[in-house]
């Protein structure tokens, strides 16, 4: 029997630069928050929400009471909007309190994963998607992306390409995966283990 070893490397590495601009975030639905834990959640929503949308969610949190699950959804989604000002260690402070009230918030673990990532911090940014990943994220196809983009800047390049396939099996619209993996080249070479 001939066996085959799969050996992956990426054909250009420019490619990680788009990646590494800014790995997208999931929002966490508010399910019966106050009305201003609601318009967190819709702020979080848009990627060009601005100071304004912070303080919504800040006035959630301070103002009427409401579930611990409410409470760990609005601190990450106070924690993208953090991530979309620019303010990367405001958003880690809202992911960490938000797994602080729900260790298994797996949007959480994703999206500080993603800041991290955008920080250098790479081992704890794959920690934290690896974690994201086995919760169960909303948006698998993202945090496989960003996790394939960690990989590879830590040298993974197999891992790295079989998150961009993962990820454009997952979602096939998905056009980040499907741009990523272009990139790569596939070879087979016979295994010398017998």
């Amino acid at each position: 029997m001939n066996l085959h070893r799969l050996f992956v490397y990426a054909a250009c590495v420019g490619g990680l630069a788009t990646l590494a601009a800014g790995p997208a975030s999931a929002a966490v639905t508010v399910v019966a928050g106050n009305d201003l834990a609601r318009a967190c959640y819709q702020a979080a929503l848009n990627p060009d929400s601005h100071l304004t949308a912070i303080s919504t969610c800040t006035a959630a949190l301070e103002g009427q009471p409401m579930s611990p699950s409410d409470r760990a959804a609005t601190l990450v989604n106070r924690g993208i909007l953090h991530d979309h000002n620019g303010d990367a260690d405001a958003a880690i402070a809202d992911y960490t309190a938000s797994l602080k009230i729900d260790p298994v918030l797996a949007e959480a673990y994703a999206d500080r994963g993603a800041v991290l990532a955008n920080q250098k911090k790479y081992k704890a940014a794959l920690a934290d998607l690896n974690k994201g990943l086995a919760l169960g994220t909303d948006r698998p196809q993202v945090t496989l992306c960003d996790r394939a983009y960690v990989r590879e800047v830590l040298g993974n390049v197999r891992g790295a390409y079989l998150d961009y396939k993962k990820a454009a099996e997952v979602a096939p619209d998905y056009t980040l995966a499907v741009e990523q993996l272009r990139r790569f080249k596939v070879v087979y070479k016979p295994s010398t283990d017998t």
